[in-house]
């Protein structure tokens, strides 16, 4: 049986606005139930937090730097391998639905056939956020027409996919629905949630970062959960269309979200941090080989997803894709892999983070400019959290003098997996001592 593959991706979401994650306000009955039910990745990370390098790490399976994707603003190259080409080059349907992100930044309108990743069917915005509203969604399709999609933005794009779940086709297909929820608003910096959503979240529970920080959190928390509500219902009217038309047991479906939110806590804007915050988010995986109801608790990247779906769908994964399938972790079989995962940081700074099941550690490029440069060749300790004692990272370590042999320790891996992701090993240094705070 060949299957059908399904992505359901969100925008700027955190990990713990889920039940299974903690969230006792019970926005996400039916991510709940898919992580409960198929297997939850309990510890996943984008490699990179911000919008286009992580999308197109989801497309291509390599590392932004890799793609040349370092950046908002810098497009997917033409000719780069995609899901989409590795799915339709063995017969499949490819169609992508709602925010692009990996086009020219100047794309108001259609996106130029050359820059849409090799996907077949087409509806979309390149920047959603800039050309939509929460009651007003203009997508264009592969043709380059418009269409104005009626009702809050997320439904009208779940409209958009049941319908074409809904057609009869002779193939399987590969869909990628990309959502911008709970992605703020950029035109006017707020988190406009469906009528009558965010009055819920009046009294908000906050999590441990988010409640002993300063930042907008309690601007915008309320409409922030209301958003992240009316995706997840979303997700179980996806999910219902697949039970009706009988397409369940023939479909594997990914869940997950390309970056967090810290809500201004630890920066002057959302993410781009080193702070789980910023890269920790909700992923989940069911479907054929995928209903186990066993989490996968080590650390996963962003970079092992696309080659995980390949896998599941039977499908060769290219040498040149820098994570490796989940599936035989999901099978219980020995796992070589090592239990970290490495995150790349642009536009605010050039940074590099390591994540370990104890401790996070990162380190920047002094003086870089994130903007313009993807990599450096000399890094400095800027921050070190015991996650077991300090899980929401609140004390940073990094000029501890007791946490000195730890600190070189983590230097030294960070070098190495800098390495293995391809870049120039560079030198990682402890700040200078005169550096306070």
């Amino acid at each position: 049986m060949t299957p059908n593959v399904l992505v359901f991706f969100t925008d700027q979401q955190r990990f713990d606005t889920t039940g299974v994650h903690g969230n006792p306000h019970g926005l996400t009955p039916h991510f709940d139930r898919m992580a409960r039910e198929g297997v939850h990745v309990e510890r996943s990370f984008t490699c990179q937090p911000v919008c286009a390098p992580s999308r197109a790490a989801l497309q291509t399976g390599r590392w932004p730097t890799a793609t040349g994707c370092f950046r908002n603003g810098i497009p997917l190259p033409v000719g780069e391998p995609t899901l989409a080409h590795r799915f339709a080059a063995v017969g499949y349907e490819t169609a992508y639905m709602g925010k692009w992100h990996l086009a020219d930044d100047d794309v108001a309108g259609p996106v130029r056939p050359e820059q849409r990743g090799g996907y077949e069917r087409w509806l979309t915005s390149n920047l959603l956020e800039f050309t939509s509203d929460a009651y007003e969604t203009t997508l264009y399709d592969e043709r380059g027409d418009p269409h104005d999609l009626p009702g809050y933005r997320a439904d009208a794009l779940t409209d958009a996919a049941i319908a074409y779940l809904r057609e009869a086709r002779d193939r399987p297909f590969f869909l990628f629905l990309s959502y911008l929820e709970p992605h703020h608003q950029n035109s006017r910096d707020d988190y406009p949630a469906p009528h009558g959503y965010a009055e819920r979240y009046a009294d908000p529970w906050l999590p441990g970062d988010l409640a002993a920080l300063d930042g907008n959190t309690r601007e915008h928390i309320a409409g922030y959960y209301g958003m992240v509500q009316r995706v997840d219902e979303c997700l179980g009217r996806v999910r219902g269309a697949l039970d009706e038309l009988g397409l369940t047991g023939d479909t594997v479906v990914l869940y997950t979200s390309d970056h967090g939110c810290h809500f201004k806590t630890r920066n002057g804007e959302y993410k781009r941090s080193c702070h789980d915050a910023s890269i920790r988010v909700p992923t989940a995986l069911a479907g054929p080989g995928f209903g186990t109801g066993r989490p996968v608790r080590r650390l996963v990247s962003h970079l092992d997803l696309p080659p995980t779906l390949l896998d599941a769908a039977g499908l060769p994964v290219p040498e040149e894709m820098d994570g490796r399938s989940l599936l035989p972790v999901v099978r219980g079989e020995p796992d070589p892999q090592p239990d970290d995962v490495l995150v790349q940081i642009s536009e605010s700074q050039v940074g590099r983070a390591l994540r370990t099941q104890r401790w996070k550690y990162a380190a920047v490029a002094p003086g870089a400019d994130g903007w313009t440069t993807p990599a450096a060749e000399r890094y400095v300790d800027s921050h070190l959290y015991d996650l077991d004692a300090d899980p929401h990272e609140l004390h940073n370590l990094v000029d501890s003098p007791t946490h000195r042999e730890v600190l070189a320790e983590l230097r030294e891996r960070l070098a190495e997996r800098i390495a293995e992701a391809g870049e120039a090993r560079p030198l990682v240094e402890p700040a200078p001592l005169e550096r306070a705070g």
